[in-house]
């Protein structure tokens, strides 16, 4: 089965995608708003001075201890005496200070799984072309709360995605998926500025029909980071493999690459490279890979202890197949700790 790139003339979204993609816009603004005046509320009845310094990344300490190890980096965080108090939230917040203190600081790409251990809230949506020339909206894109428990392991617990059909597809939620990050090995920028880990993420068929797999899917992979200065490249790689279901959905490899540069401590242009090869399945033989463009700036100090950083960017298919195209992303992130 080939599914070819449609042509020039039908990779300009209609009025009907036009208005999905501000619904969607609109969504992620709402949602932005919201911690917004809570967290102004809560500051000012806790008679707050002012939030923090901002960072020069999208998810990284608010630390507060001795100087950073490079110029404009925040400091590694403070331990704790043991007359300062609090109980096992302040405990969770340092740990997941110290883990974000102890690897590069770098913003999280569009596509690509972050090379790093990140603690915020991320709501994620995009509109793409379909291999029929329809549009189809995502909003939620299996993003949700990610949170740091220990200091070499993040998880995250997705909000299931809600899709919705310019075809005759019936519109509804999609399959939720549990992300599990182990960083093994990493180190600042001062320090040589690396990180490895390993990836593990799951889905399970709990989407409306048309919008699910229908099987559970396994997702490992190896995720490596480099910076230089203001430059960083990130890499994961891994593949699919499905529990039941391997004769139709088959197994893949996934390659993704990103090139990001920073500039004036909150803007983050990047180009990602994003490809998959099946083996089996009714893609045996195909590949695909996409160039995503695309630009994150923040994170920019809502409270003391919540952040806020926003993306955009596109992704388009370089190869003849393509199991869609022209996949314009938007994505609201707020760290927090």
């Amino acid at each position: 089965m080939k599914i070819k790139q449609v042509g020039s003339s039908s990779r300009r979204p209609s009025t009907h995608t036009s208005g999905h993609i501000t619904a969607l816009a609109v969504s992620l603004f709402l949602i932005a708003c919201a911690p917004v005046g809570v967290g102004a509320l809560a500051a000012e009845a806790a008679g707050l001075d002012g939030p923090p310094a901002v960072e020069n990344e999208s998810e990284s300490s608010r630390a507060t201890g001795p100087a950073a190890t490079s110029p404009g980096l925040p400091a590694a965080p403070e331990a704790a005496s043991p007359t300062s108090g609090g109980g096992w939230l302040d405990s969770w917040l340092r740990r997941a200070a110290e883990a974000r203190a102890s690897q590069p600081h770098t913003a999280a790409p569009l596509v690509t799984t972050h090379n790093a251990l990140v603690q915020q809230f991320r709501y994620d949506g995009y509109v793409q072309q379909d291999p029929s020339g329809t549009w189809t909206t995502n909003s939620g894109v299996g993003r949700g709360i990610e949170i740091i428990p220990t200091n070499r392991m993040e998880i995250a617990f997705a909000v299931p995605p809600y899709l919705t059909h310019q075809s005759t597809t019936p519109s509804g939620f999609g399959d939720w998926s549990l992300l599990v990050k182990f960083r093994a090995f990493s180190a600042p920028e001062g320090k040589g500025a690396y990180y490895l880990g390993f990836v593990l993420n799951g889905t399970f068929p709990t989407g409306s029909a048309g919008n699910s797999t229908g099987h559970t899917v396994w997702s490992p992979a190896v995720a490596f980071g480099k910076g230089w200065g203001n430059f960083n490249l990130q890499n994961t790689f891994g593949g699919t493999l499905p529990q039941t279901g391997a004769s139709i959905l088959g197994r893949t490899i996934v390659l993704n690459d990103v090139a990001q540069y920073r500039i004036k401590r909150v803007i983050w242009p990047m180009l990602e490279a994003n490809s998959t090869f099946w083996s089996g399945g009714r893609y045996a033989g195909q590949h695909q890979v996409f160039l995503t463009p695309g630009i994150v700036i923040g994170s920019f100090p809502i409270t003391p202890r919540l952040r806020i950083a926003v993306g955009a960017g596109e992704q388009i298919a370089v190869t003849h197949f393509c199991t869609y195209n022209h996949r314009y992303i938007l994505s609201l992130r707020l760290p927090f700790g």
